[in-house]
């Protein structure tokens, strides 16, 4: 083939390429945001756990374990991904006295402070009532990468919400940042509300989401009401689980050797009657364990529901 044919060819493949991305970002414009998402069952990704440096334990105010509710940030940062601001806050938050429990973007869902306790988001008062993500910023025109972060952003409320057995309720369960500045006038932060009409979004439609999954997850411990995704081999779809050990306070964990083997994890369990997010299955001596952490795993016999 000549270089004229070749140059005529990769100006075809380009123009396909970039007809594609227009096509793609039209969809999604003349879909709604929200329908785009669900008809096209856009996958969550698995809510990583890696407990970060904040050495602040406090309960909330009703106590260790009893969030009320989940505040939607955002940072306000452009094109600034999740990797990249969980090692800033670890490094900062001595000095800038912030810090929230989860990061997400479009790849990942990175909770870095036990959910159980506290952090310093959003002002003393919803600091002392609720868990805080941020939304990290993606690419403007990103239609893929804003709506892969909005469900990662949806589908960690929800199962938070699961997870300490609160009801859904917009404006009081689930806050955006500018709602906890306007009630309690401790911060002066506006967050979503500028950064999602930049898309064509509102936190209305983000209550909307995490209302979906939220009622999928309750209901049949998928996102989307089935196992979409067809995976075999030890593969939930990130189901969501509940725990409950009749014989203590907490259901035990297990760590996977290199050699197959398992360890008993000591410092750690999941609380009786509490929602987990799992992805994985793990068959050992006739026991399916559980992942509900990077390699922490919880037994089949402690799951009930």
């Amino acid at each position: 083939m000549n270089k004229r044919k070749l140059s005529l060819v990769s100006m075809l493949l380009t123009t396909l390429g970039i007809l594609l991305l227009i096509s793609n970002t039209n969809t999604v414009k003349a879909e709604s945001i929200n329908d785009y998402i669900i008809n096209n069952k856009v996958q969550p990704a698995a809510i990583q756990n890696r407990e970060g440096t904040f050495g602040v334990w406090s309960g909330y105010e009703n106590g260790v374990g009893k969030p009320e509710g989940v505040v939607i940030h955002e940072t306000a940062m452009d094109n600034t991904d999740a990797e990249t601001l969980v090692a800033s806050f670890n490094n900062i938050w001595k000095q800038q006295s912030v810090y929230v429990h989860a990061f997400v973007d479009d790849k990942e869902i990175i909770n870095i402070h036990n959910t159980d306790y506290i952090v310093w988001g959003a002002g003393a008062t919803a600091n002392s009532k609720f868990i805080q993500v941020e939304l990290c910023r993606v690419p403007s025109g990103d239609y893929d990468k804003f709506t892969k972060s909005i469900v990662n952003q949806a589908y960690y409320a929800a199962s938070k919400l699961l997870q300490y057995n609160l009801p859904d309720t917009p404006g009081v369960t689930v806050m955006s940042h500018h709602q906890t500045s306007l009630k309690w006038k401790q911060t002066d932060h506006v967050d979503p509300d500028t950064y999602f009409p930049t898309w064509g979004y509102s936190m209305d439609q983000m209550n909307d989401l995490i209302s979906y999954f939220y009622n999928n997850l309750k209901n049949t411990g998928y996102a989307y009401g089935t196992n979409e995704t067809g995976n075999s081999n030890g593969v939930d779809d990130k189901a969501v689980i509940k725990t409950k050990n009749t014989n203590g306070n907490f259901a035990p964990l297990v760590a996977f050797n290199d050699d197959g083997s398992v360890t008993n994890i000591n410092n750690r369990g999941l609380g009786n009657d509490t929602f987990w997010q799992t992805d994985q299955t793990r068959d050992l001596n006739g026991v399916t364990y559980h992942r509900v952490a990077t390699n922490e795993w919880v037994d089949s016999q402690y799951i009930v529901g």
